[in-house]
């Protein structure tokens, strides 16, 4: 489903106020994702190994922290800090108790972290953590927190000040002897960040980003375009000006059995970040890679291929390839896409991550939504939660 031309003529602002015209959160683009995880050293090997991520810098006892250790791995553009809790009295324990390991965190670069801080409580945003800066001999970086939704929260990030490895606390990771350096899996950025809701509070999120953030609505999915014969979901996706930063919504519909954003809100036992998902250049590329590195993908009947290029017109990839490895296609008014997802990358049945190239398409992969249902479906009859 596009975007209607009214929400196309809101593309060219970030965070602009639609009454008065005036730029209030003007956004850089994704600066980090924090995961709270059981042992930040075992989840960074997992995805340096898995998905060809580097570990870069680390945060810890070694480094005069004594609450949380953390590994920043990074590829591309992506930045994913993985934190664990030294003590049970930290948030991340409470959180991993609670949700698994799951992201807490999503930090936006801006110009100026305290007046956007600022701009979002004056419209109405729960404040998480007021303004402050950390200093080290780098210089300071300045941050500000509100809430999102579940235990998320929303980071606003000021680094123009700042020219250490990541933040004050932590420093370069240390050489292993012996350890070869991690294959690049050509991850490039986040692409978008999607989130399940509670029945009945997807509108109201949307009008949050809408309220607080200045983005607008790119497109809205109801229960009959994501749906089978036995579960649907309803999802909007709202996006900044320019349309770097997305964040897909969605909440589970009414249907004859359990929905995937049901097992994901019962396993969480929350809203929070459903996946994560991130651009590549070359898809076939990445995912040969990360099949090579033991990284699990939902599975699409061999039919969905039969009739490929006559539901999305010509493809530069070879459709047979596309087909061996399972990645779809789907196209709109702007191009075409091609994507896939994980498994959940986790024991609980709920953080997986999302593949996805585009040739020039903004959209999401309408198209796929009945045959991701599908296979995503097969999956909880398999965990006996359908």
């Amino acid at each position: 489903m596009s975007a209607s031309a009214a929400e196309q003529t809101q593309r060219g602002f970030v965070g602009r106020d639609t009454a008065t015209g005036e730029d209030f959160c003007p956004i850089l683009g994704f600066d980090h994702l924090e995961l709270y995880v059981g042992n930040a050293k075992q989840s960074a090997a997992y995805y340096c190994h898995a998905f060809g991520f580097e570990c870069t810098a680390v945060r810890g006892l070694e480094t005069g922290e004594r609450a949380r250790a953390s590994c920043l791995v990074e590829q591309g553009d992506i930045r994913l800090v993985l934190t664990s809790a030294l003590t049970s009295s930290h948030d991340a324990a409470r959180s991993v108790r609670r949700h698994g390991d799951s992201v807490a965190v999503i930090a936006l670069r801006v110009p100026n972290a305290e007046e956007a801080f600022a701009a979002a409580v004056s419209r109405g945003a729960r404040a998480a953590a007021p303004p402050a800066i950390a200093r080290d001999e780098h210089g300071e970086l300045r941050h500000a927190s509100i809430c999102l939704y579940g235990d998320c929260v929303l980071q606003f990030m000021e680094r123009r000040a700042y020219g250490g490895v990541f933040g004050p606390g932590f420093e370069p990771a240390p050489e292993t002897p012996g350890a070869a350096a991690p294959a690049s899996c050509g991850l490039l950025a986040v692409d978008h960040v999607v989130a399940n809701v509670e029945l009945g509070r997807m509108n109201e999120w949307a009008r949050f980003f809408s309220r607080v953030l200045g983005f607008n609505q790119l497109v809205h999915f109801d229960d009959e375009a994501i749906s089978t014969e036995y579960s649907a979901l309803m999802s909007k996706v709202m996006q900044d000006g320019s349309g770097v930063i997305k964040f897909p919504i969605n909440e589970p519909a009414e249907g004859r059995r359990k929905s995937q954003i049901e097992e994901f809100l019962d396993f969480h036992e929350g809203p929070g970040v459903q996946h994560i998902a991130c651009r590549t250049e070359d898809i076939v590329d990445t995912v040969s890679r990360l099949r090579e590195n033991g990284v699990e993908f939902l599975h699409v009947p061999d039919t969905y291929y039969d009739d490929l290029e006559q539901r999305v017109g010509k493809i530069d990839e070879p459709i047979d390839r596309l087909a061996e490895l399972g990645i779809l296609a789907d196209r709109d008014e702007d191009g075409y896409l091609l994507q896939i997802f994980t498994k959940p990358v986790e024991d609980r049945p709920t953080l997986f991550y999302e593949i996805i190239e585009r040739h020039g398409a903004r959209g999401f992969g309408e198209g796929n939504f009945k045959s991701l249902f599908v296979a995503l479906e097969r999956e909880q009859g398999l965990r006996g939660n359908l």
